[in-house]
């Protein structure tokens, strides 16, 4: 399935005179508070990037994404959700309507914490989603000792930042290793560095 760069009108950052910038980034998360709050952690300004939480399975997030572009016309709009229990037609059928209104799609197979695992090392292997949290504890602790991972974390962002840059390239040498790719299918895979390689062009 090919991964189409979200529709842009060439926004700016600048301020025209003493114009606010506008919302011109929407991200709209299937979870209420771990996904938003690690993307709210981004060093980017506030008054451009609307972050909402809906607890929604993937299809109705993207209907709520298109209804929320519809009233504010954002020029990125990106869809955040994990494969987790969803059925596979809901999962694909979600990207594929999403792709096509031009969204971003920011997704995890099995769950977003394989983003943050990524940041530690290279995993291919499908491991069952109860052992996302082990495993990210283990990590965590060799990396900063005494610390472990809790759901919902607001300082996970700025935990793992420094190293992004490898879990950006663990991400995408993932992605490369299904071909052709079938997002239901592959575990583990994920998206979500293609939000965050958006998001750091918003860092000043």
């Amino acid at each position: 399935m090919s991964k189409r760069k979200p529709k842009s009108r060439s926004y700016s950052l600048r301020k025209v005179g003493t114009r606010e910038l506008r919302k011109s980034f929407l991200i709209v998360c299937e979870g209420t508070k771990t996904e938003p709050n690690y993307f709210k952690s981004f060093p980017v300004p506030k008054n451009v990037i609307d972050i909402k939480g809906l607890g929604l399975d993937p299809s109705k997030l993207v209907e709520n994404a298109k209804k929320f572009n519809q009233k504010e016309r954002y020029d990125q709009v990106w869809c955040v959700f994990d494969r987790d229990s969803w059925t596979k037609n809901d999962f694909n059928n979600a990207i594929q309507n999403a792709e096509a209104e031009g969204f971003g799609v920011a997704y995890s197979n099995e769950a977003f914490e394989l983003w943050y695992i990524l940041h530690f090392e290279f995993l291919n292997t499908a491991i069952p989603r109860n052992q996302y949290l082990k495993k990210l504890n283990s990590l965590l602790a060799n990396s900063l000792p005494g610390k472990k991972y809790e759901k919902n974390s607001e300082i996970i962002y700025e935990q793992i930042f420094e190293k992004q840059a490898t879990a950006i390239k663990n991400a995408e040498k993932l992605l490369k290793q299904y071909n052709p790719q079938n997002p239901e299918e592959n575990n583990p895979s994920t998206t979500v560095h293609l939000l965050v390689k958006e998001l750091n062009k918003f860092v000043p």
